[in-house]
């Protein structure tokens, strides 16, 4: 047995829940995940917590007009060539105002628990800091751990080692910087903790094969409108 989901409605899942879909028809739809707690505004977020228990089966909700419309605009952008990431920040600002505003209390419980029970994990501890963390000595002292308890549990989690997790993760932000942003070669460089730009260029030389500034170079040519 499972859930229904028919035209013109959506699910709220629970965070860590297994879910498999199978479409019976041609179909599409926006899958979107989340989680944090600030989706919500944090007196209607800790009453639900408090007051409202979550139902036993999540089920679908009906897709009211305003859903619709976003859920229209947001799928022209996903379907457009270059998505821009700030829009993207912006639209789901508004997905959670239309949650807030067009849903009940009881009819948000279900991810609101979930949250809940998220936040206060391990996973949550490092999506929440790796960003600010530059080794995995400095994370297994900020969460008291020590370092051979954090790296057993960091991978039982996340399924491969943490120093291996947190350079992918690092790779993946500079790329994305120098590709899609204006940030300046020297604020990446320094914003990732480098501490010269000619070691910042090695590191880039040994991960992506090129320089910085070339690889930015690259971007905008092969963006233009020209080409």
């Amino acid at each position: 047995a499972g859930t229904i989901i028919n035209s013109g409605e959506f699910v709220l899942q629970a965070i860590a829940s297994k879910v498999e879909i199978l479409a019976m028809t041609d179909s599409e739809g926006i899958l979107y995940t989340f989680d944090d707690p600030k989706a919500f505004c944090y007196d209607r977020y800790t009453y639900i917590l408090k007051n409202v228990p979550p139902p036993l089966i999540s089920e679908p909700l009906k897709i009211k007009p305003e859903i619709k419309l976003f859920l229209e605009g947001v799928a022209s952008y996903l379907n457009a060539d270059k998505i821009c990431k700030e829009l993207l920040e912006f639209k789901r600002k508004e997905l959670y105002y239309l949650l807030a505003h067009y849903y009940t209390d009881y009819e948000l419980s279900p991810v609101v628990h979930s949250l809940s029970q998220y936040t206060s994990s391990f996973e949550y501890f490092i999506l929440k800091h790796h960003k600010q963390i530059k080794s995995v000595e400095e994370f297994a002292q900020l969460g008291g751990y020590s370092v051979t308890t954090f790296r057993r549990i960091f991978k039982a989690i996340f399924n491969e080692p943490a120093y291996e997790w947190m350079m992918k993760q690092r790779k993946e932000s500079i790329l994305y910087q120098l590709r899609y942003t204006d940030a300046s070669i020297s604020e990446i460089c320094f914003g990732h903790g480098f501490e010269s730009l000619s070691h910042f260029s090695n590191f880039c030389k040994k991960s992506f094969g090129d320089s910085p500034r070339n690889i930015r170079k690259k971007e905008k040519e092969e963006t233009s409108p020209n080409t």
